[in-house]
């Protein structure tokens, strides 16, 4: 184990009050594509851009084509938790780590078996009609034909956070207070450009803020531990998940 990985052993290791936020690269080792890399979403080829189709504005007046985008590219019900996931769970029943708080949408730290997870742009796993509220899971959505419909006969609208829509303030203000509070902040998986989920990191008071990315960040000169390797590797190898 090398020095960086052995700092952050160690950090964990004295921590009582740990808070994870992550992004999309936590879950690429899972098999999802992020959305800026090379490989993204955003570096695909589709009738519209994918910024545009993942907007509300978009979703309202052609939900028809957002539907055949994201149940194409925004649904991966087979991908399984990775270390990174894992060992996460782990932390949280060693009651070492309070919460995880996430910028992804695909259930993957609940499988895990996570249970303080504050899912900031909502989940694919929660799809609700906006005629009637009547809730319906994944399944629905995956096995209807076109553009799932309630028996209300309303438009059913996945529980996610398109661009042109506001992030719920409550569970903002609530990711606030754990990371405020947090003797450990482990920051992975996320370019940091993202706002206002990417200045959640600001409200951070202690002097253990960990990057773990594979590439640099803007704000890896305001952390403690820069760490540039796989989330998954990293964390299974420190938390003996691995």
């Amino acid at each position: 184990m090398n020095e960086k990985w052995q700092k952050l052993k160690e950090w964990i290791d004295q921590g009582s009050n740990i808070v994870f936020f992550g992004g999309a690269g936590v879950s690429t080792e899972s098999g999802i594509p992020d959305f800026r890399s090379v490989d993204g979403l955003y570096n695909q080829k589709y009738t519209y851009p994918p910024e545009m189709i993942i907007s509300h504005s978009f979703y309202v007046k052609n939900p028809e084509e957002f539907y055949r985008f994201y149940k194409d590219r925004m649904i991966f019900s087979e991908a399984e938790p990775n270390g990174a996931h894992k060992a996460l769970a782990k932390l949280e029943q060693e009651g070492k780590l309070k919460a995880v708080i996430t910028q992804n949408i695909d259930g993957l730290h609940q499988a895990a078996g996570s249970r303080e997870v504050l899912e900031l742009h909502g989940s694919i796993h929660r799809n609700y009609c906006t005629r009637c509220g009547e809730f319906y899971d994944l399944d629905y959505v995956k096995k209807s034909e076109g553009v799932p419909r309630c028996a209300c006969g309303g438009i059913i609208k996945p529980d996610v956070v398109l661009y042109e829509e506001g992030l719920d303030q409550r569970l903002l203000q609530k990711a606030v207070a754990y990371i405020a509070r947090a003797d450990v902040l482990i920051v992975g998986g996320t370019s940091l450009v993202v706002y206002p989920a990417a200045g959640l990191i600001d409200y951070y008071r202690g002097n253990k803020l960990v990057l773990i990315n594979r590439s640099a960040t803007s704000r890896d000169s305001q952390a403690d531990l820069v760490i540039n390797d796989s989330i998954g590797q990293v964390l299974a190898a420190v938390t003996g998940e691995a």
